[in-house]
């Protein structure tokens, strides 16, 4: 197969890692299709088939990352991990899902990863099978106390909102993991009794990594009371970050292109260009800088269509002169968030590895 084909092909992979629907369907049909004009609520104005449709009535319809899985408060039969959902600030509509590790000692402090979901901005929860298991997973092979954080989708909530959400889950997960907290009833008692404030790290796979790169760097600039301006580490896997002009060996056909260039316009709704600093973090060096984290990861795959902005971030962030410990793991022949759906794989174990030993670090 041509490889712009196959790089067309692989496209379907990138708003939902549980692509086997995706994968089913022929490359022409990846392509946002015109309607015939019809009422409202039938004529569409935007669709990426087999995911979601937003019809010009503003009736939403979503076909992935709509599956969701309980939480296991007794453990995971797999790993032992407990899990349960809790909301974390009911003020601001923040909730997640929290992952306990088996046989933490009474008082024992454990590293929070507060990790945010894949899909785009558009589909999943941290309910969704895929990010149930990898935050199980995680919490497992650190140790450490995981919040798979929800956050507001577009396009009900265009972006900034996803933006808003981290932020708020950040200074939540802070504030119930201070010191006292274990004397307050209003906190939540796992994060209260295990939570180490002074080891977080901001951890998401694609649109997830994008929110962990830029709730860092929001940090830097409104500092959290009793906490500070920095966390210890982000972990961006797979980041979802893209440009108005081509990277290093990105395809520059404009077809090509198009693909990829009406999704970010959709998801904040025309408001942030492609050439602003959410979505291409080298636009603006003099910010970059600014980042609030001690250390960062960054990971990607070969076949990853945003390989080579993953690459760039991490041979960029260094040149802007942030003064910081970086990782880059690159996984040969592997496609976008292969670790998701080949969970258990060798390659996806190997990252699992390589994630669970920068949170033991930071």
């Amino acid at each position: 197969m041509p490889d712009l084909s196959r790089r067309v092909f692989c496209l379907a992979l990138f708003v939902a890692p549980l692509a086997a629907l995706l994968l089913r369907l022929p490359i022409q049909s990846l392509l946002l299709k015109p309607r015939a004009a019809m009422d409202p609520d039938s004529e569409l104005e935007f669709e990426m088939p087999g995911v979601i449709r937003l019809y010009k009535s503003g009736r939403v319809e979503r076909f992935d990352g709509t599956e969701t899985v309980p939480p296991s408060p007794a453990g995971d039969p797999a790993n032992g991990v407990a899990s349960k959902d809790v909301v974390l600030d009911a003020a601001a509509g923040i909730s997640a899902r929290l992952y306990l590790p088996p046989g933490v000692e009474p008082g024992k402090r454990l590293p929070v990863v507060v990790f945010f979901h894949g899909g785009a901005f558009l589909v999943h929860t941290a309910a969704s099978p895929l990010y149930h298991i990898y935050a199980a997973s995680l919490a497992a092979a650190v140790p450490a106390l995981v919040v798979s954080a929800d956050y507001r989708l577009a396009p009900e909530h265009r972006l900034p909102a996803a933006y808003e959400d981290a932020f708020a889950v950040l200074k939540a997960v802070v504030a119930a993991c201070r010191a006292d907290a274990a004397d307050d009833a209003d906190d939540e008692p796992w994060l209260a009794a295990h939570g180490d404030a002074s080891r977080v790290v901001l951890a998401g796979d694609s649109a997830g990594a994008n929110m962990a790169h830029n709730a860092a760097m929001r940090l830097r600039k409104e500092p959290i009371d009793g906490h500070g301006d920095t966390v210890s580490g982000i972990a961006l896997l797979h980041p979802y970050f893209w440009g108005k002009e081509p990277l290093g060996a990105e395809p520059t056909d404009p077809g090509y292109r198009a693909m990829f260039d009406p999704t970010w316009d959709f998801i904040c709704g025309g408001k942030f260009g492609l050439d602003h600093p959410y979505i291409d973090p080298t636009a603006a060096p003099e910010e970059w800088r600014k980042l609030g984290c001690r250390r960062v990861l960054v990971t990607t795959a070969e076949q990853c269509w945003f390989v080579e902005r993953a690459r760039a971030y991490a041979e960029g962030i260094k040149k802007c002169g942030w003064d910081g410990e970086l990782q880059f793991y690159e996984t040969k022949g592997e496609g976008h968030v292969f670790f998701l759906p080949k969970h258990g794989t060798d390659n996806a174990l190997k990252e699992l590895a390589v994630v669970a030993d920068f949170v033991r670090r930071c």
